[in-house]
């Protein structure tokens, strides 16, 4: 497996970038976290709380990681305050390695399977069509062949947005017209990437919010008939979620995860927010490990989620 960085110098710059709000954030916290003192006490341990609440690493990740300060305080009592960021960082490292256990690898490297089935799900307006356009580009960079599947026949401009960006990247894209079965477009895409021997397909979905029984009746109909032509397929269910919702990104994970076995997630809009804590929140509560980040609208602004890059962009070296 190759490893992506690290990422690169510019790709770790690019990154550094997108986080800066997010870092500028926490670091204006945390020093009002500890104006003022000296040690590690009970007070800094409420206000650390209360600004890692407020960066949207939600309540029950929060807990957690000043729980295993809390230990590390009881060991050492007399922890400085300069101590605070490292410690912080080592802490949420550590939480990120627990949910995100394989290395990030490149584009590049073989696949598992082929073709590599991805099915994509997320609400409408998270950027699931940009990033499905995102990552078809960067695996046709690295010499995949890659079909895309218009299977949100629900809404016009989601088949024309994505047929663009299939005209940009140079991928083929499988699309019936609007209001068809979406299983039957997912049928079509994989027959498609079979017949032409492609390795990545990545099928679109509707991105409704509708009642969490639907959603999973029309997701499951759309895996019984890909799995039909390929088996096993989809082999990874991509959730994306906007990382500038905050919370919002929280209840969209509750309800996809519930609704059908995700098996990776993609958070966008991180460069432009101040909210770059959703990823360590997310990752923490629902167990599923973050495979990319989104960091702008350019087609290379997609990047495999590194752990130790991301707490690195984020706290600083």
């Amino acid at each position: 497996m190759a490893l992506l960085g690290f990422l690169g110098k510019d790709k770790k710059e690019r990154l550094d970038q997108g986080l800066e709000k997010t870092k500028e954030s926490v670091f204006t916290r945390l020093s009002r976290a500890v104006v003022g003192k000296s040690k590690v006490d009970d007070e800094v341990l409420d206000n650390l709380e209360e600004m890692l609440i407020a960066s949207d690493v939600g309540v029950a990740t929060t807990i957690r990681i000043i729980e295993r300060i809390e230990e590390r305080v009881s060991r050492d009592k007399y922890l400085n305050i300069s101590e605070l960021n490292s410690i912080l960082r080592e802490e949420i490292a550590s939480l990120l390695e627990e949910n995100n256990e394989n290395d990030p690898v490149d584009f590049s490297d073989p696949l598992p399977a082929k073709p590599w089935v991805i099915m994509v799900v997320g609400v409408n307006g998270v950027g699931k069509t940009t990033t499905i356009a995102k990552l078809a580009h960067q695996y046709s960079k690295a010499g995949k062949s890659v079909v895309l599947g218009a299977a949100d026949t629900f809404r016009a401009a989601a088949i024309d947005q994505l047929q663009v960006w299939a005209d940009r990247t140079g991928v083929t894209l499988v699309r019936q017209n609007m209001g068809s079965d979406p299983a039957s477009v997912a049928f079509d895409t994989l027959k498609s990437a079979v017949a032409s021997d492609a390795d990545v397909v990545i099928i679109d979905t509707a991105g409704r919010l509708h009642n969490k029984i639907n959603l999973m009746n029309e997701l499951s109909k759309i895996k019984r008939v890909m799995e039909k032509v390929v088996d096993k397929a989809p082999q990874e269910v991509l959730l994306i979620l906007d990382g500038s919702t905050g919370q919002n990104a929280f209840e969209q994970a509750k309800q996809f995860t519930a609704a059908t076995e995700v098996t990776a997630l993609a958070i966008t809009k991180l460069d432009g927010t101040a909210k770059g804590g959703v990823v360590i929140g997310i990752s923490d509560q629902f167990r599923v490990p973050v495979k990319y980040i989104g960091i702008g609208e350019k087609p290379d602004d997609i990047q495999v989620f590194n752990r130790m890059e991301f707490v690195d962009s984020l706290f600083g070296k």
